[in-house]
């Protein structure tokens, strides 16, 4: 699932980011930020407009993402979730 499509409120797992191209700037900078396997992230809030942009949290630092850059997270459901969901 992409981070850009998960609802608010419901905790995830980063998987991966997926570069777009050789030496993508911003798949790099998601990284730089936290957006790395393993990490816990969750989607706060989103903006009136369009629902941009989104206000997201990754470990404890909250960041505005444009859902163009949230989608190219891939995360996963925590255990208790993707169990209520099935």
């Amino acid at each position: 699932m992409k981070l850009s499509e998960l609802p608010r409120r419901t905790a995830a797992t980063v998987d991966a980011v997926e570069d777009q191209s050789p030496n993508d700037a911003i798949a790099r900078r998601l990284r730089e930020l936290g957006f790395v396997r393993g990490e816990r992230v969750e989607v706060m809030a989103a903006g009136p407009v369009a629902r941009e942009p989104l206000l997201v949290q990754v470990g404890f630092t909250r960041f505005a993402l444009r859902r163009t850059e949230a989608a190219r997270v891939q995360v996963l459901l925590d255990d208790a979730v993707a169990g209520a969901v099935a």
